[in-house]
């Protein structure tokens, strides 16, 4: 899990101010208490879908935040959820059976 957290890829969309980059964003939402910390959604996630977490995206669209992350589950299931970052609430989860 620590080689995910230090993989993680932090994706943002929409304006930024010059200079800013993509992991400084990521890092003042968390500061601020805008978002919660990584560890505790994939606490989240691993509750509701058990598997090995493959991707993480912290993406920010339209003034949201919002972490999308890929879980590889037993029998080659992958489920993708979209979660809102500040709440850890799952608004969205797709799947579909890997071969």
């Amino acid at each position: 899990m620590a080689a995910l957290c230090c993989g993680l890829m932090v994706l943002v969309a929409g304006p930024v101010a010059a200079g800013d980059d993509d992991h400084e964003i990521a890092r003042r939402a968390l500061e601020a208490g805008e978002v919660l910390p990584l560890r505790t959604v994939l606490d989240i996630v691993e509750k509701q879908y058990p598997g090995q977490v493959v991707e993480v995206e912290f993406e920010h669209d339209d003034g949201e935040f919002q972490y999308e992350i890929k879980v590889l589950q037993q029998g080659g299931r992958l489920v993708k959820l979209d979660l809102d970052a500040r709440t850890g609430e799952i608004v969205e989860a797709k799947s579909r059976r890997r071969d």
